[in-house]
């Protein structure tokens, strides 16, 4: 009686319910209808698909036939069906363009400041030599310290001094800073000292008048064909010239000598074993529940680390090296502090220098077998940094006065002494108590804006 009084809605339920069926029998057709269109809304253009497979290559250090492996092509197919894969030709044309638009960028960028640092490294890889070239300088508005890649570039030939110069000189001139650059810092590397002995502008910049001959100057081959800026000696690579090179000569002593030799040729043993084959490496593991890494003989602190942990000292006899380890800590610690990326500067040099040399001096006394390391390590340190570089603080470093109690072992400036006059003092504290902002802020701090 009642469906006779609802014909119309059994007939529209009879219909919803008919199509339900035909859906679930096709497979949901239907919903797959609204998916892509959900997908067809998200698709992005030709111009964005092209600065990804860019920016893939280039910070992945892809090759450029990447984007003709057929698993490549595949790949955007199905991530975007309606883009094509660029081809090798053109992401090179497409990567010297945005190379050339960076170049740009920095040039316009240092045109702004009136002075910048490099730094200078080569080494060797795969058989080929290279150089690399980074500058530095600060944004004259936030002080913000600013760094940017110059040059990575392989070197043909023998890397003697006058081919180092030619490249520095072409770099430089190459970014339009060769009267900007007022230090570049390199290693020791005796090629570099000579490139820079022979070819830098040591001139101060005062202007002295004086008569020449002009036909005898341009007739003159002075040998001047290439201009450097003054030399700076990378504090951390003389730090390791001191802990290699002059611990070395701390095995003039016989008894010391005698205990190195022992306590490291154990380690050495070790290290080899370890290194020869996985099954050692394994056994080692397996028995001492530790991994041996072999150090490196080019960063002679590794061979530290590699000792200093403590279940490696009980690995490592701790009778033997823990001397050793006790007395070359701090010289880590102030290569760690040197080796800084973000808040390091020059200001850093002089109080770390100061501070390991108070630290070598009052750990001598409690020595047993380790005074000629640490005698050592502090002719090092004077004849490395303090003759050559702080003369005029020669004296004050031979007789430090090491009557300080502090015991905090962690905070490695715990013991820095109090070396400012009451002048400097006083106008550190007025920069610091000073609330405005600016270059302006430091002309009545001379003091601070020599540093």
């Amino acid at each position: 009686k009642k469906l006779r009084k609802h014909e119309t809605h059994l007939e529209e339920y009879c219909q919803l319910t008919s199509i339900a069926c035909k859906r679930q029998s096709e497979g949901g057709t239907g919903f797959k209808a609204k998916q892509l269109k959900l997908l067809e809304a998200k698709q992005v253009s030709q111009k964005t698909v092209d600065r990804a497979i860019l920016r893939f290559i280039v910070q992945g250090l892809q090759s450029f036939s990447l984007v003709e492996t057929p698993s490549f092509q595949d790949l955007i197919a199905e991530l975007q069906p309606s883009s094509a894969v660029m081809s090798r030709t053109t992401v090179r044309r497409k990567i010297d363009s945005a190379t050339s638009k960076m170049k740009e960028c920095l040039k316009n960028e240092m045109k702004k400041v009136p002075y910048i640092a490099t730094t200078t490294d080569c080494w060797t890889a795969r058989r080929r030599s290279f150089i690399g070239v980074t500058a530095h300088w600060l944004n004259p508005c936030s002080f913000e310290r600013r760094s940017a890649a110059l040059a990575c570039h392989q070197l043909r030939g023998s890397r003697t001094f006058d081919a180092l110069a030619a490249v520095l000189t072409d770099i430089h001139a190459e970014y339009e800073i060769s009267l900007k650059v007022v230090r570049t810092t390199t290693d020791n590397g005796s090629n570099f000292v000579k490139a820079f002995r022979e070819y830098c502008d040591a001139s101060d910049g005062e202007e002295e008048v004086e008569f020449m001959d002009v036909e005898a100057i341009l007739e003159e081959d002075d040998g001047l064909q290439y201009q450097l800026p003054k030399h700076h000696r990378c504090a951390c690579h003389v730090l390791n010239l001191v802990s290699t090179v002059y611990v070395d000569r701390a095995n003039k002593t016989e008894a010391y000598k005698k205990l190195s030799r022992s306590a490291f040729s154990k380690c050495q043993a070790l290290w080899n074993k370890a290194s020869r084959s996985p099954q050692n490496a394994e056994l080692i593991e397996k028995h001492c529940k530790l991994h041996l890494v072999q150090p490196n003989s080019t960063r002679w602190n590794s061979e530290l680390l590699e000792t200093k942990e403590r279940d490696y000292v009980n690995v490592y006899f701790p009778a033997d090296i823990g001397e050793y380890v006790t007395t070359m800590s701090p010289v880590v610690k102030s290569l760690n502090i040197l080796q800084g990326e973000v808040n390091i500067h020059m200001g850093w040099l002089f109080p770390t220098i100061t501070t390991l040399t108070t630290k070598l001096e009052k750990s001598r006394p409690s020595l047993r077998f380790c005074k000629p390391l640490v005698d050592a390590l502090l002719e090092g340190l004077r004849k490395r940094y303090i003759k050559e570089h702080l003369p005029e603080h020669d004296e004050g470093l031979r007789s430090p006065d090491t009557t300080s109690t502090s015991s905090d072992e962690d905070d490695f400036f715990s013991n820095v002494k109090q070396m400012h006059s009451h002048e400097i003092s006083k106008q550190l504290d007025g920069y610091l108590a000073a609330t405005a902002e600016g270059v302006n802020t430091l002309a009545p701090y001379p003091a601070v804006r020599n540093l």
